[in-house]
């Protein structure tokens, strides 16, 4: 069992994301692990001004998402793709923290209602995940033409998609169990 923050990448009043991320969060607990559910819509962050290492008095909102980035054994976002890129919500959520990322890995989990699944957002968001000191596991749970795969209540309709989640959070697993072995031996800094 794992401590896993899940966070959802779009904040759109009719977003698709939040059935992939509830169905993601389902997926996680029956295999045991502990989710912290990461919604930028809830949390209603402002635009990154100072990393909350920087702050003085930092909100209580923002003191317990440094408890939840910080104590997650993993990460697994949840991101459309608007311009090739993650949401900004998503990477504005990211930026908040770096240290509290360290030696653990994410797994990305990418839509778009087009064929390619979110694939360039989903590469874009390696490239910060790894800056983040957070590396990606080398698969990627792509979903495309999320209208067609999701009804509007969030239940999947293309059962094609249960035998690559479970091959999708085995790796993932593996990863997280891996880097937590490490980490108990030290890290460089």
């Amino acid at each position: 069992m794992a401590k896993i923050a899940l966070i959802v990448g779009s904040v759109r009043h009719d977003r698709n994301g939040i059935k992939v991320a509830r169905w993601m969060e389902q997926k996680l607990k029956e295999r045991r692990h502990d989710v912290y559910f990461v919604d930028p819509m809830e949390l209603n962050l402002p635009l990154l001004d100072r990393m909350y290492k920087e702050m003085d008095d930092p909100s209580q909102t923002l003191k317990d998402l440094q408890s939840v980035i910080k104590n997650a054994d993993g990460y697994l976002p949840v991101t459309p793709e608007y311009n090739h890129s993650p949401s900004p919500a998503m990477v504005n959520t990211l930026d908040y923290f770096l240290e509290e990322y360290f030696f653990k890995p994410s797994a990305i989990v990418s839509y778009s209602i087009g064929g390619f699944g979110g694939n360039l957002a989903g590469n874009h968001l390696r490239q910060i995940f790894a800056e983040l000191g957070a590396p990606s596991i080398s698969s990627m749970f792509s979903i495309s033409r999320i209208q067609t795969v999701f009804d509007d209540e969030g239940k999947l309709l293309d059962k094609n998609y249960e035998k690559r989640v479970g091959r999708f959070l085995d790796e993932f697993e593996w990863y997280i169990e891996a880097f937590k072995k490490q980490r108990e031996k030290g890290t460089p800094y």
